[in-house]
Formats: C-alpha cells, sequence, structure tokens
C-alpha cells in the first residue's frame, strides 16, 4: 500500500511527535523527590513500565501504592502541579519529528488524528503555539479519558476510516489498537519501552525509527479483525 492511499492515521506524542519522553520522566522525578529519592525512582520505574497512561492514574498509583502511609508530602494536586511547570518549557524546545510536514504533504486524503495520554487542553494549546495544529484535522485527543476510551468513541463515531493505522511508542498504543482492530507500527527511536525489540518479534509488530521512515516504503497494511 502507498502511504497516500491511508485514509486514518493515528499519533500517539510522546516519542513519536516529540521527543518528549525524558522530559517527562524527569518530571515524574522531580515532583516526587518531597518524597524521597527511593520514592522518587520508584515512581519512573512505574511511569517507564506503564507508558501511555496519564499522569493522573500514575500520580494516584505513587501515593496509593508507592508512598507510605502517613508520610509527609506533597498531595496529588501539587504533585500534578509540579509535572505540569517542569515540562511546559521542554515541550515548547523539544525536537519535533523529522519531516512531519513533508509527511502531512504525502498523506492529502489522510484524516491525521493524535491519541495521546497527555492533558488534552494541554496538548491542544502546544502544538497551536508549535504551529502545527492544523495537520491535525480529525483532532487532538487525551487524558482524563484513557486512549481506550478515546479510539473507542471514535471507532463508534465512524471516525476512524480503513485503511488506518496507529503510530505508537508503548506496549500500551499497541494494545489500544488491537482493541479496536485497526493496525499498529511501532516508532523507536524515542521510546522508553526497553523490552520494544522483543515484544514487536513476539507479536510481528512492524517497527520504524521515526515516522520519516513512512516517506520511503510501502506497507501492507491489512485491518486485524476483533
Amino acid at each position: 500500500m502507498e502511504l497516500k492511499a491511508l485514509r486514518t492515521i493515528i499519533f500517539d506524542c510522546d516519542g513519536v511527535l516529540l521527543n518528549s519522553n525524558k522530559i517527562k520522566t524527569e518530571a515524574f522525578y522531580v515532583a516526587a523527590l518531597p518524597y524521597g529519592e527511593d520514592a522518587a525512582k520508584a515512581l519512573v520505574d512505574y511511569h517507564r513500565q506503564n507508558g501511555g497512561i496519564s499522569r493522573f492514574r500514575k500520580f494516584n498509583y505513587f501515593l496509593e501504592e508507592i508512598v507510605s502511609s502517613g508520610s509527609e508530602g506533597p498531595d496529588l494536586d501539587s504533585l500534578l502541579d509540579v509535572y505540569k511547570t517542569e515540562i511546559e518549557n521542554g515541550l515548547l524546545s523539544c525536537q519535533l519529528a523529522p519531516k512531519l510536514k513533508d509527511l502531512r504533504d504525502s498523506t492529502p486524503d489522510a484524516c491525521w488524528i493524535i491519541v495521546s495520554g497527555g492533558a488534552e487542553e494541554e496538548l491542544r494549546e502546544l502544538f497551536c503555539t508549535r504551529g502545527i495544529a492544523d495537520y491535525f484535522n480529525g483532532g487532538i485527543y487525551g487524558s482524563p479519558k484513557s486512549k481506550d476510551e478515546i479510539l473507542r468513541q471514535l471507532s463508534d463515531d465512524n471516525k476512524l476510516i480503513t485503511p488506518s493505522v496507529f503510530l505508537g511508542d508503548t506496549k500500551y498504543d499497541h494494545l489500544a489498537s488491537l482493541k479496536i482492530g485497526i493496525e499498529f507500527i511501532f516508532v523507536n527511536g524515542w521510546t522508553e519501552f526497553s523490552g520494544w525489540r522483543k515484544y514487536c518479534n513476539q507479536n510481528g509488530i512492524e517497527s520504524i525509527k521515526a515516522l520519516d521512515a513512512l516517506l520511503h516504503k510501502e506497507y501492507r497494511l491489512e485491518e486485524i479483525e476483533e
């Protein structure tokens, strides 16, 4: 299949469109540090093992499962505020996926959609500020809804026209694509999923280093039956 034949392209944000995974990992660490270095490292480990899940769920888990009962430190809202402050400047300046405009120009008939674990309002503001919000004519979606919920709603609303593909960098992204029966390609260049090679091999997942690789080859995309 030629790239221009795709009708719907779904993008994760962090690690796919933006080189921002390290920025967010560091922000989790800094926010959690008042509870001690061990607790902060434990949150980072949980974050990396659960890529694609919203910050709200991760900090809730941190307070409920990692932090000792009765420990003194910032509450959920305070943790979220520190995290947001830490990532703001980084997201405005971090590297954008190479040749993204060329990819948009090569898929004139495709609906582009962002489905991310990031906060929806922040994502929309970020991409407007970076001047590329118009690329995503199908919408920019994020938390508090999960990726599963967003994709299911888009599917139910008949907004995922085939042929379609989801481009992500986590196990969760792949599993979310399976649930609605669309093709998935793993983007590995910026991923923090250390076991991605083994996972892709075991599950027969095609992998590319970055989005610009899509400009240089054809794909045999087949719909996955639910």
